[in-house]
């Protein structure tokens, strides 16, 4: 259906509720090492591991391994900088959706690298700092399978 990238994530718990999404929902799910945990920390584990089995989930060494692996699939960003409304883009079964570590977000260096028009952002009121990771995954992935006739992929 979708990939989700996680660039550095930090949080067990919103990785793992993640993990959970992505099994409900046939999204393959992307970790970009370092990772600010173990895989089989406690918190991940209560929080989605027992769905690992239902879920697709690889482990990057970096950035770009996981992006020479989605080679010619499009790639979004989701960031509070972003540039241009989720609800606005057109997603197709395929697409990866990328998202930043909990307290730095994505790098600068990164965002670079996709065009304006990819850059995505989740609107809220101003002076606000951003939404919870897992909350935000959600938002966008549900709006990309809808925009698809939720439609099931195949386990």
């Amino acid at each position: 259906m979708f990939n989700v990238i996680l660039h550095r994530p930090e949080i067990p718990p919103n990785t793992g509720n993640i993990i959970r999404l992505c099994a409900n929902t046939g999204c393959a799910l992307h970790l970009i090492r370092p990772l600010g945990f173990e895989l089989d920390d406690k918190y991940l584990r209560r929080a989605g591991m027992d769905y690992d089995e239902l879920a697709q989930v690889r482990v990057h060494v970096g950035l770009e391994a996981c992006l020479q692996e989605l080679e010619g699939r499009r790639v979004y960003t989701v960031e509070t900088g972003g540039t241009r409304l989720y609800s606005d883009a057109r997603f197709e079964p395929g697409d990866a959706l990328m998202f930043g570590s909990e307290t730095r977000g994505l790098p600068q260096r990164v965002l670079e690298t996709i065009p304006a028009e990819r850059q995505l952002v989740i609107p809220m009121r101003p002076g606000n700092r951003s939404l919870n990771l897992s909350n935000s995954v959600a938002l966008v992935v549900y709006e990309a399978w809808r925009q698809n006739g939720f439609t099931p992929s195949p386990p």
